[in-house]
């Protein structure tokens, strides 16, 4: 909590109690010192978390990919609206984060599929709490598929 008033002010007795605060609220010398985060600050990995999900197609591929392996078709049927060339940027961008692996089987002709790495299904229950918000949310689409039929059960049925 910052102070009423600034380091300078502060009476005598308060003074020769509490250590001295810098003008962002730090306690201590400068260089140690770390700064208080207000609650309406943003913290750099929710920032970067955001941003890499929140690019176009980015979250869709992750709900795509969450109850098993895709090959680059089947993910490009199931998101029938993104392109072949932006569905293999996004991949690739994710796939340098750690959340999607690529397989490439060894086989004529061959096979090269796409999954969630332990980071990417870590991302199940942000994707069902997105998922939940937009259905209680968001108006109806008319000719949606999945109009208002709860995220899970997509997944599993």
């Amino acid at each position: 909590m910052r102070p009423e008033a600034p380091a300078q002010i502060r009476s005598g007795a308060e003074a020769a109690t509490s250590p001295p605060q810098d003008a962002v609220g730090a306690v201590g010398p400068p260089e140690t010192a770390a700064p208080l985060v207000s609650s309406r600050d943003v913290c750099p990995y929710y920032h970067e978390a955001v941003e890499l999900l929140g690019k176009r197609w980015s979250g869709a591929i992750v709900h795509v990919l969450l109850p098993g392996p895709l090959r680059f078709s089947e993910l490009a049927h199931a998101i029938p609206q993104i392109s072949d060339r932006l569905l293999s940027m996004r991949l690739k961008e994710l796939e340098a984060f750690g959340i999607v692996a690529r397989r490439v089987w060894d086989e004529a002709p061959v096979r090269v599929e796409y999954e969630l790495t332990k980071k990417g299904q870590a991302l199940a229950g942000v994707v069902d709490a997105v998922a939940a918000w937009a259905h209680d949310w968001l108006p109806a689409r008319p000719g949606a598929a999945h109009a208002r039929k709860p995220a899970r059960a997509r997944r599993q049925g």
